[in-house]
């Protein structure tokens, strides 16, 4: 008697199987129980076309018209050309005025003169002999003078001089003392 209970047994367990097996992997799934789909994709009407042709008057008629644009090679990254007076038809665009770029600033004018300078021996350094009014100054390259003015070279005939607070430059050439200054 116990082994028949386990013959029933072994044989409730295979129908069991049988029928997951059966299933899972032989039997779809509806297109229903895809995700994303719903009801109304399911109710597809394909097209009532009746005696599907070709309709070469329609074809004729695009292969005989010709393009009126601008033509350029679409390989080259240039700019096109501007088009030409004759093709300019039609209102002109009267936007909104945009006014001018403010005139560039003036140039850097130093008051006062360059009249000399002095090196010592062993050094590259250069001493610069700068006068404004009755005022002397001895200025090495990057000191400051006129309290908005740098001297950035000094140079055998001329001196570099930058305004400090714009970054423009002036070159000051030098300049021989008159009679009365000695």
């Amino acid at each position: 008697m116990a082994q028949r209970l386990k013959i029933y047994a072994l044989s409730a367990a295979l129908v069991i199987l049988a029928y997951v097996v059966y299933a899972n992997y032989f039997s779809r799934p509806s297109v229903q129980d895809l995700p994303g789909v719903t009801a109304a994709d399911t109710k597809f009407v394909p097209l009532d076309v009746r005696e599907p042709q070709l309709r070469l008057d329609l074809l004729a008629r695009i292969q005989k018209s010709e393009y009126s644009g601008e033509h350029r090679n679409i390989f080259v990254a240039a700019p096109p050309p501007p088009p030409a007076p004759a093709q300019q038809s039609g209102p002109k665009f009267v936007g909104p005025r945009i006014p001018p770029p403010p005139p560039p600033p003036p140039p850097l004018q130093v008051p006062g003169e360059f009249f000399g300078y002095a090196s010592t021996r062993g050094t590259a350094g250069r001493v610069a002999f700068f006068k404004n009014g009755d005022d002397v100054q001895l200025l090495a390259e990057g000191d400051t003078f006129l309290g908005n003015l740098r001297m950035i070279h000094i140079g055998d005939n001329a001196v570099d001089v930058q305004e400090i607070s714009s970054g423009r430059h002036a070159t000051v050439q030098m300049v021989q003392p008159s009679a009365q200054d000695q």
